[in-house]
């Protein structure tokens, strides 16, 4: 089977040709080689994915020729341990990156914001603006 279709088989890409481009940016390799999208895959083969300098490596455990619901796809590839620790460090890493609206405090009010004011403040009066704006420093 192609490995270009068993990565979209397998829900890795949404189509086969987006799995095809990352085969051709040479991100994807088949038992520590770059694979082209043409290369025959068999099962029992290593398959790394690079995303965002970051390695994951799958066992492939099954062919399939039907791209079929995502509960059938996760039985054809098994995730390496190593590459399930590194990817859980990885996680934890990003999951402490604080929302990036969290760093706007004190500038322009979110859309949030401006629904709890618009709930406290009448929003008939006119001089509503002046009084948000003289909360902001």
């Amino acid at each position: 089977m192609r490995i270009d279709k068993w990565l979209w088989v397998a829900r890795f890409f949404k189509t086969r040709s987006l799995a095809q481009d990352q085969l051709d940016a040479h991100r994807i390799n088949v038992n520590g080689q770059v694979a082209k999208p043409g290369r025959e895959i068999r099962v029992g083969d290593v398959v790394s994915i690079r995303h965002l300098q970051h390695v994951r490596s799958f066992d492939v455990a099954a062919l399939s020729n039907i791209r079929g619901p995502a509960a059938v796809a996760q039985g054809l590839y098994l995730e390496t341990p190593d590459s399930a620790a590194a990817h859980a460090i990885w996680l934890a890493g990003h999951a402490r990156n604080t929302d990036p609206a969290a760093a706007l405090a004190g500038t322009r009010p979110t859309k949030r914001d401006r629904r709890d004011l618009a709930r406290v403040a009448d929003a008939s009066d006119p001089s509503w603006d002046d009084r948000w704006r003289a909360q902001v420093p």
